[in-house]
């Protein structure tokens, strides 16, 4: 992470201004453990002044629970108080979805000493990208995100509701996969996304029509920079929400928001490059097992960052691509990780194990700490899998947020590798979170139970 100068990221905010004189609000935003985007609104008048990095933001704001609360377990561990938002100005620039002229710019949460805030998502994913730089190697990446179109209005259960096409009416059998004539019905919203992605300077590969009815799936293109990385793909997200909003949809990346619906996943491509620039998996297929054992070792520890949430375990069900084992093999789409076909310059690993709803900086920052910690031990993966085998790399992944929550707790390699605090924090606002759910009654229990028992 480079060093901050105040004076020229000062400079950059009177230079974006002048560009920029109808802008009339600024919104400051960081990253939740979530994934959750938070922060504040300021007058454009503010913007030199926070480009000079002494603007102050509640320091524990990175650990909000899903709903947005303290947990108290987390405060008691850390502290309560302002922190000092360091700038990213590279993330500065214009909302363009929005009527209202506003511009955003991401901040990094510091101590009033000046540490970067281990909690801070950005933190994490930067200690893993120095773990690795320290073997001389360098992560490539590109994430694929999948979501759903859905109806603003829901049903009288509360479920969302699909919209319907003129290409299938009504049904919900079958989603009409990479279908072009669907996606043309949809010509108006998905044009603006590409173009506010084109405009914000995202740098979208594709967007195609996935296998549910109104999924999509839409990939940017590989990154060098990680943290650009994780900032396109979460930034990538609010555009597709926001413009879905504008045209009276819910852009959702609930995880498997219905039974009949396919799962949403965060697929992550990621090579390794050295330092002269070179494909380092094209050019030593020891280094790649190395790596991939390593996921595979690190994957059921991990899990809970994969599949955070209540809803994240209805995904991992047979039949619709989620893997349900640290398993690996080359080309084949039913594995965890995938090794996809191209020659020694376009080497790379898939990851196929996280859902969408999962933190982007989080999934980042744990396969890269899984890949160094494949190299570093020189772990093999075994067997590679063909169509229908099931040979896996690492220990079992949990099918149940309650087990992948206890197997995180247990972990000793996530305190090594990614941090003790990082460890502490998520672990106690899962358990928050698994109370909260576990003390509501669903209307499934009642229509079971209210009468018959």
């Amino acid at each position: 992470m480079t060093t901050f100068d105040a004076s020229t990221a000062q400079e950059t905010a009177r230079q974006f201004l002048q560009e920029n004189p109808d802008i009339e609000t600024v919104e400051i935003v960081m990253t939740d453990l979530n994934g959750v985007v938070r922060g504040k609104w300021l007058p454009v008048s503010k913007l030199v002044e926070i480009a000079g990095g002494t603007t102050g933001m509640t320091i524990d704001l990175a650990t909000c629970d899903i709903w947005g609360r303290d947990v108290p377990a987390v405060i008691e561990g850390t502290r309560e108080g302002d922190g000092v938002c360091r700038p990213v100005m590279s993330s500065l620039q214009r909302l363009a979805w929005l009527a209202r002229p506003t511009a955003s710019l991401i901040v990094h949460m510091h101590d009033e000493d000046g540490n970067a805030w281990p909690l801070d998502p950005r933190t994490i994913l930067h200690n893993a990208i120095d773990r690795l730089a320290g073997h001389g190697l360098h992560a490539v990446v590109a994430p694929e995100l999948e979501f759903f179109l859905f109806r603003e209005e829901r049903d009288e259960d509360g479920a969302p509701r699909l919209p319907a096409t003129r290409l299938n009416g009504n049904t919900q059998i079958g989603g009409q996969l990479f279908s072009a004539d669907l996606m043309q019905e949809q010509d108006a919203l998905l044009s603006e996304m590409q173009q506010t992605c084109v405009a914000m300077g995202l740098p979208l590969e594709s967007l195609v029509k996935e296998l549910s009815p109104a999924q999509y799936e839409i990939n940017l293109h590989h990154n060098g920079d990680l943290l650009q990385a994780a900032d396109d793909a979460q930034m990538l997200k609010r555009v597709i929400k926001g413009v879905a909003a504008k045209h009276g949809f819910i852009a959702s990346f609930m995880a498997k928001p219905s039974r009949e619906l396919a799962g949403s996943g965060l697929h992550v491509h990621a090579s390794l490059v050295d330092d002269a620039g070179k494909n380092a998996f094209g050019a030593n297929e020891d280094l790649l097992r190395h790596a991939v054992a390593g996921l595979g070792a690190m994957a059921a520890d991990a899990f809970l960052m994969f599949a955070p949430h209540y809803n994240s375990y209805r995904r991992f069900a047979g039949g619709h691509h989620a893997p349900m084992a640290p398993t690996w093999g080359h080309d084949n789409r039913n594995v965890a990780l995938r090794i996809p076909r191209g020659g020694p310059e376009a080497r790379r690993v898939e990851h196929r194990i996280a859902g969408a709803d999962a933190n982007i900086f989080l999934v980042l920052a744990s396969v890269l700490a899984g890949m160094a910690h494949g190299i570093e031990n020189k772990l093999d993966p075994g067997p590679a899998c063909e169509p229908g085998e099931e040979h896996a790399s690492g220990p079992a992944m949990a099918r149940h947020w309650p087990t992948a929550i206890e197997r995180f707790e247990a972990s000793t390699l996530i305190p090594e590798l990614m941090g003790s605090q990082l460890h502490q924090a998520f672990s106690a606002i899962k358990r928050a979170e698994m109370a909260e759910f576990d003390a509501i009654a669903s209307r499934l229990e009642y229509d079971t139970y209210l009468v018959l028992s």
